[in-house]
């Protein structure tokens, strides 16, 4: 999960990137890039760090143009560590081009050796973004040949791009002296959308629809999977459809947790999605859990609050706010080991004990996914004098890696994985746990917008609708491929050891 912004403007674009990538922020707090372009000279900044401690003032005034793109990122592939992975990438030629993606390639590998030993060029880094650049970047070459550069030629570059690529792919890139092309996988795994301001000539494209609002931008539409936007740097929107089979198919994890709630992502208002979650996750707990059992429900912050306050609301139950959250410590899903994460937790999170004592609570949170930041949470509820704790989680079991750009990769990691609810429940330390139904979610989500027919949702489901890992992927990432499934063999990351 990244977040991306691309901008078309008649006037300097540095500070209007900065702000949009602080909006955006959520989406990835390990590095932060910003490329602006003046005539056909691109000036580039980028490092590890959040967006306040990357840009200064003097990275600020090296920034001149008006037009670019920016990215902040938290890496799913790739070398987490390395400076030079930071996005966006550039290759000089054709014309000079930058480009930033949301996503993750699962074909990565091998295109990689279809570049050098085919396409004869190299790649310097472990990023799946340099190897999206240099295939966009060859596609172009073929059909430009040093001609004047149309926007058929970037789309039927595009189109072959997408016979490609393998995965999940929200793209933000400039060609230096043209303008900003932007496009999204067939299946429009990951979010992406485009706003206009002023008169005319002013043109935002960002992962998120809160990134425009933020800006003064209006929003116009998502782009729809497969389609691709080239706006010139007269802010001309010229789009065309460049996948023969596209499908609407969002990823079901940005509404359950990675998008922010004020956000709209194909349709559907993040906020409304989730209250619509509390609502049929509140029928569960009532099948399970008779609502006079229940003195308090507490969420777990931040993303679980409008679920929780629509389930409280559906049992009868008071509804209050039990936990303060340090707003400066990452999130630990994301964090490298088990023993960080687990500090973490008891750092990010502090009880107000005079809502725990002597109480049975309902705390809601919007996922599990390794279940250490929930056994941690259970236990600070019994030791704020809680007399039992039940838990509830907006999100179904997460059972499987996801590959398409959410940093949980190994089923070793995942406490679900191979596990029932009874099991986990031991592990977390929970009285009572329960799940929401997968089925009802889709339903609720896709009430609210019928053009979505179906879902990424591979880590509940297993089912990779844009492909499964190729075997040298696989092992890299601890899994492997079961043939002719649609679905991930886990068995040997599952050996190397338990989910703490």
């Amino acid at each position: 999960m990244c977040g991306i912004v691309g901008v078309i403007s008649q006037q300097p674009v540095n500070q209007l990137l900065y702000d949009a990538l602080l909006l955006l922020q959520h989406r990835g707090q390990d590095a932060a890039g910003i490329v602006t372009g003046s005539g056909s000279k691109l000036y580039m900044h980028k490092a590890r760090g959040m967006v306040r401690d990357v840009f200064r003032t003097r990275n600020m005034r090296a920034l001149p143009g008006d037009y670019g793109i920016g990215q902040v990122r938290y890496p799913t592939a790739g070398n987490a560590e390395s400076e030079e992975e930071a996005q966006p990438f550039y290759v000089n030629a054709p014309f000079g081009l930058v480009l930033a993606h949301n996503g993750n390639l699962i074909n990565a590998v091998a295109l990689k050796r279809e570049l050098f030993n085919v396409d004869h060029r190299h790649i310097n880094t472990e990023s799946d973004t340099e190897v999206l650049i240099n295939v966009l970047a060859h596609e172009l070459e073929r059909r430009t040949h040093g001609l004047p550069l149309s926007s058929e030629d970037i789309f039927a570059a595009v189109r072959a791009v997408h016979q490609r690529l393998r995965g999940s792919y929200a793209v933000v890139a400039l060609i230096a002296g043209h303008g900003l092309l932007a496009f999204r996988d067939p299946f429009g795994i990951r979010p992406l959308c485009f706003g206009t301001a002023g008169e005319g000539g002013e043109v935002m494209v960002a992962s998120e629809s809160v990134a425009l609002e933020g800006t003064g931008y209006k929003f116009e539409r998502d782009i729809a999977p497969g389609e691709a936007i080239f706006v010139d740097l007269q802010g001309r929107v010229h789009s065309e459809q460049c996948s023969s089979s596209p499908q609407r198919n969002p990823c079901i994890f940005e509404y359950v947790y990675l998008a922010r709630p004020d956000s709209v992502l194909d349709g559907v208002s993040v906020y409304r999605a989730r209250l619509r979650m509390g609502e049929t996750l509140a029928q569960r707990v009532i099948s399970v859990l008779p609502p006079s059992e229940i003195d308090v429900v507490i969420p777990i912050p931040e993303s679980s609050r409008p679920s929780a306050m629509q389930l409280a609301h559906k049992l009868g139950r008071p509804y209050r706010e039990g936990f303060v959250k340090n707003r400066y410590v990452g999130r630990t899903f994301i964090m490298p080991g088990q023993a960080v994460r687990k500090k973490s937790v008891r750092q990010k999170l502090n009880a107000i004990g005079q809502e725990f004592a002597g109480r049975n609570v309902l705390l809601v949170d919007d996922s599990i996914v390794r279940g250490t930041t929930s056994r941690e949470i259970v236990q600070m509820a019994r030791e704020a004098g809680a007399r039992k704790v039940y838990l509830a989680s907006a999100a179904p079991p997460v059972r499987y890696p996801n590959i398409y750009g959410i940093d949980m990769p190994t089923a070793s990691e995942l406490v679900a994985h191979n596990r029932s609810v009874e099991e986990i429940r031991q592990i977390i330390g929970a009285d009572v746990l329960i799940y929401q139904d997968l089925d009802a979610m889709k339903r609720v989500i896709r009430e609210v917008n019928p053009d979505i027919t179906e879902f990424e949702a591979s880590c509940f489901d297993g089912c990779y609708i844009a492909g499964t890992l190729p075997p040298e992927e696989g092992q890299n990432r601890g899994a492997g491929v079961a043939p002719n499934t649609g679905r991930l063999s886990l068995q040997g990351a599952e050996e190397q050891g338990q989910p703490s």
